[in-house]
């Protein structure tokens, strides 16, 4: 069965790099967000797998632990699981310490750590 993941705030060149690899490993169908208000509808709106949130929002810079902050502390979504786009450390760091799971970086899109963690969510 195709699972959802929502794709928030990245560029459309990111946007796409990041389809074409789960869709290469996965049974998904990816969606863009731009923050956190349209990111909510979906979750809101369609069964969703995984959101994955750039770290910094492409729309308006916008911080991605803020989008995390806020999809966390709405009950109705809080479940889904969420990843940051990140290649730095400290920044998935403080994205766990807000409930997300363990992301990946731009730059480590096909890895088999990468692969694993995105397996852990999507089977």
């Amino acid at each position: 069965m195709t699972k959802t993941v929502v794709d928030c705030g990245n560029c459309g060149p990111d946007f796409n790099s990041i389809r074409q690899m789960l869709k290469a490993s996965f049974d998904v169908k990816v969606v863009q967000t731009h923050g956190a208000e349209d990111t909510l509808e979906v979750l809101r709106t369609s069964e969703v797998a995984l959101v994955t949130v750039n770290r910094k929002l492409d729309r308006d810079y916008t911080d991605g632990l803020e989008v995390i902050r806020v999809l966390k502390a709405d009950p109705e979504v809080a479940t889904v699981p969420v990843m940051l786009v990140t290649n730095y450390d400290e920044h998935q760091d403080g994205a766990v310490a807000e409930g997300a799971i363990r992301g990946f970086g731009k730059l480590s899109l096909t890895t088999p750590e990468t692969h694993q963690r995105l397996k852990a969510v999507l089977g």
